[in-house]
């Protein structure tokens, strides 16, 4: 049972469970405060677990109204049941059924975790744990069932009823007003999957042929009002079907696939079996609204959350271990799925970034894990940037290794060996074993070692034998000196000063690939017709910091040629790094270097911004305050990061201000164009706004005419609000009279307003604190919607740097009662804000003794959810 201060759970401790449950009959008679749950479970004696165990099933916060066994009402003595429980001292050694009575009050479920009511709207969330709060269960991923679910409620508060799987009937409840609907699921899956919701809904729909011949009605459910929002993402689900079924081979399975956008949601969405729940910002969207990002994270999200209809329902995890198996694999299938709908190479960019933004400072701090944990406290701690975005690397390196082909035969043979089953990373791998004969059992390291792993690179070239030799040299942080060392696949090629270096030549490198599985090796070229620059880990083959000796002069020649367009804009990256690393440590590198800097940005944006511009705007955006620090990596000074960033935003802008102002001219739409979310209008956006915000850093007069026109001719959200976000970066009354304008133009729309409240959150501004507790009180805030949270204060703790991070503690203090005043309604979203502590150790001595103390107020607080007690004492110990 769980306790409010639960045992270690470990990996090497799992068991199968005692009990099996083959059938759950569900009947949900829904009502604001007096909702009446009757599970009907059937059940028998795992043939795997212990023979004689007791029955004890998962509850959290019940309140138990029946119990029958077999249609007889238990003896009091032959059962214990309590709010986080239920025990059978002896049950039955053979198949028997157990009906379950227990009563909810969705209302006040703040935790928004099992059955909840939002806005009017019944829904529930179930992973990891939450189906425990609706009924007595076995609630783990390896227990899977089939479901029939009868859900009944007031037809005028609900006429909308869904459950997972198909409908299979519906009515009146005669003389009372209600009506119910049935629905069946006729595949097995985990407790964790089951959804159901209701409410009043608008719905868009469409039909959609599988390549086996099934017709699918797709829907797409909103809030009233909402339905001409949802066009995108109806969209994005018939397009994410239609790319399974070429990418992979995978059909849909149902009749019906549904999703259903509600405005309170701790996660981005869940993946329920055929009724998809969905966090409201991930699916509407409109011209007005959304911004070309918001488009972008939609089709993303909704075809993540299909996705998992084959990796992670069909073939779910054995346990929460295995969370990578599921959320890694089917990143890496959202991402693939991304590069073919847009750009690949920008695609690719954006996903690195993230990478290095969300879980190389994971990987380098208190909270660092390994993408298959050995242990955990709390598991909803675990959906974290390792095992998503960490996760997805290892799967891309696993298919940089064995080539394309094998790589989709190897996902063909997983699904064939797993479907229907609860899989480990054992069983993944086992199928590109088999179907390539090679020993992944190296390869398997990744999964099983936390840190980020580094690879020192050395070259030398003897222009008389005409070779050039790469030495590689990994190490991996904390390791000892016995562990084993990694398999790294490293995509490489050679550049010389006027292009490729095709005619080299090694018998070490296939198909552009070196794999390094030693802790040092090397590789030779041959045919080396001059002096090469290494291109290296192009496309970013592997999760790893790469040490070269490269100069910027070197740099410059990928920058200009080199074939592969993540190295180009890495280049780019760390030039501008080496810039300003230099200037925030206080040294003294003269101008030459930024001059030849913006010498090449200026010849590269001549040749390519108008054949690329979502590219050229790639190039153009400097490395973040993030980024920086973590080249600096230690006694980090976040105030003299800023500086020097704004210092060579402002260099880039002055030097480049009449190009820049010549592609804005260039790239702007004629009057009258419609607003098309398509990659290439994005990408004349993106360039046109990256373009803006140089100049402004360099010209604040001239920015703030610019940012003031663009915001009042814009005809999108991307442009209106890329024009506030410059402007807010400029203090001032025009600042203040534009903040205010937006605020009242967009009164009435919660998702637009959050971005007014990010925006205003990262301000790096002494008053930020003050200018966030004053919106706190603002009628848009509500502590108990998550992105309303996510917006001021997650934004504010992630994305503001010198604020959050002041020397005076106020940032720390303010996120720290964030924590605090959440932590009893709603722990999860508590927790993850907390995240934003997790450097503070890389931190210069007084930062770092400030934000120490804001987290042992935490600790030292009385009561703490077992969600914030773990982040907090693992950021402490850590």
């Amino acid at each position: 049972m769980r306790t409010e201060t639960p045992p270690t759970v470990r990996l090497e401790d799992y068991r199968p469970s005692d009990h099996l449950i083959d059938r759950v009959e569900l009947d949900v008679r829904l009502d604001p405060h007096d909702t009446r749950v009757t599970a009907t479970l059937a059940l028998r004696p795992n043939p795997a677990g212990r023979s004689g165990a007791p029955l004890v099933l998962d509850g959290d916060d019940l309140t138990l109204l029946a119990l029958e066994l077999d249609g007889q009402a238990l003896a009091p003595e032959a059962y214990r049941a309590e709010p986080s429980g239920l025990r059978l001292h002896a049950p039955p050694q053979r198949p028997f059924t157990l009906r379950i009575e227990t009563r909810l009050d969705p209302t006040a479920n703040t935790r928004l975790m099992g059955l909840y009511r939002s806005n009017g709207v019944y829904c529930t969330q179930c992973e990891a744990d939450g189906f425990r709060r609706i009924t007595y269960f076995l609630d783990r991923p390896d227990v899977l069932s089939i479901y029939t679910t009868r859900i009944e409620a007031k037809r005028e508060a609900a006429p909308v009823l869904l459950g997972n799987g198909n409908p299979v009937e519906a009515g009146e409840v005669a003389g009372t007003g209600r009506h119910y609907a049935i629905w069946h699921d006729p595949l097995p899956k985990p407790a964790y999957l089951f959804a159901l919701v209701g409410g009043r809904l608008d719905r868009v729909s469409k039909s959609f042929t599988t390549m086996e011949g099934r017709s699918v009605e797709i829907a797409v459910y909103v809030e009233p009002g909402k339905a001409d929002r949802a066009a995108y993402a109806l969209d994005a689900v018939e397009r994410s079907m239609a790319w399974d079924e070429r990418a992979f081979g995978r059909a849909y399975d149902l009749d019906v696939f549904n999703v259903v956008a509600v405005s309170d949601f701790n996660m981005g969405a869940m993946e329920n079996k055929g009724l998809n729940i969905f966090n409201d910002k991930y699916v509407l969207a409109s011209p007005e609204t959304a911004t070309d990002a918001d488009y972008a994270a939609i089709e993303a999200i909704i075809a993540h959350e299909y996705f998992h209809n084959w990796s992670g329902n069909r073939v779910t995890c054995r346990d929460w271990f295995q969370l990578c198996l599921k959320e890694g694999l089917t990143v890496f299938r959202d991402q693939e799925f991304s590069s073919d709908m847009r750009s690949r190479a920008v695609h690719r960019i954006a996903e690195v970034r993230t990478l290095r933004a969300r879980q190389f400072p994971e990987d380098a701090g208190p909270l660092a894990h390994p993408v298959r944990p050995k242990q955990y406290a709390e598991i909803n701690n675990f959906y974290t940037a390792t095992v998503y975005e960490k996760g997805a690397e290892i799967v891309r390196m696993l298919r940089t290794l064995i080539g394309e082909a094998a790589f989709r035969a190897g996902m063909d043979r997983y699904f064939a060996d797993n479907d229907g089953t609860a899989a480990t990373v054992e069983d993944f791998l086992k199928a590109f074993e088999a179907v390539t004969g090679r020993d992944l059992a190296r390869f398997a390291e990744w999964y099983e070692r936390p840190g980020t792993p580094r690879v020192a690179v050395s070259g030398l070239y003897d222009p008389a034998a005409r070779t050039y030799r790469l030495t590689f040299r990994q190490t991996r942080p904390g390791a000892g000196a016995d562990a084993p060392p990694l398999v790294i696949p490293i995509c490489l090629g050679l550049v010389g000063a006027d292009g490729p270096l095709d005619g080299a030549t090694s018998a070490r490198v296939e198909a552009g690939v070196f794999v390094l599985d030693a802790a040092e090796d090397e590789v030779a070229f041959e045919n080396v017709a001059a002096e090469p620059v290494p291109s290296l880990f192009r496309a970013f083959s592997a999760p790893v910091r790469v040490e070269s000796p490269l100069d910027d002069a070197a740099r410059m020649t990928l920058l200009r040629h080199d074939p592969d367009s993540f190295n180009r804009w890495e280049a780019a990256q760390r030039i501008a790094l080496g810039l300003m690393a230099r200037r925030a440590r206080g040294e003294t590198s003269g101008t030459a270097a930024a001059d030849a800097f913006v010498a090449a940005l200026d010849a590269f944006l001549d040749a390519e911004a108008l054949r690329d511009p979502a590219f050229a705007a790639q190039i153009l955006v400097l490395p973040s305050e993030g980024d920086l620090a973590d080249e600096i990596g230690t006694e980090i000074d976040p105030d003299a990061i800023l500086s020097a960033r704004q210092a060579l935003r402002c260099r880039l802008g002055a030097s480049l201000r009449e190009r820049l102002t010549r592609l804005r001219e260039t790239l702007a739409e004629p009057a009258g164009t419609p607003f098309s979310p398509d990659a290439a209008a994005a990408g004349r956006r993106a360039l046109r706004n990256a373009a803006l915000d140089l100049i402004a850093a360099a010209d604040a007069a001239a920015g703030t005419a610019l940012a003031q026109a663009q915001i009042e001719e814009a005809t999108n959200m991307t442009d209106r609000l890329a024009g506030l976000a410059t402007l807010a970066l400029l203090s001032g009354e025009a600042r203040e009279a534009a903040l205010a304008a937006f605020a009242e133009r967009y009164a009435d729309e919660p998702l637009v307003l959050d971005k007014w409240f990010a925006i205003q959150a990262t301000i790096p501004e002494e008053g930020t604190v003050a200018r966030i507790r004053r919106l706190q009180s603002h009628p848009a805030f509500a502590m108990t919607n998550p992105n309303r949270v996510r917006s001021l204060i997650g934004s504010f703790s992630l994305s503001n740097p010198t604020q959050f991070n002041r020397p005076d503690g106020a940032g720390y203090g303010l996120v720290a009662e964030t924590v605090l005043a959440l932590d009893g309604t709603n722990p999860q979203v508590a927790a993850r804000l907390m995240t934003a502590f997790g450097p503070w150790r890389r931190l210069e001595p007084g930062r770092r003794s400030a934000a120490e103390a804001a987290l042992r107020r935490i600790v030292a607080t009385p009561g703490l959810s077992r969600d914030v007690a773990d982040i907090a004492t693992r950021s402490v110990a850590g």
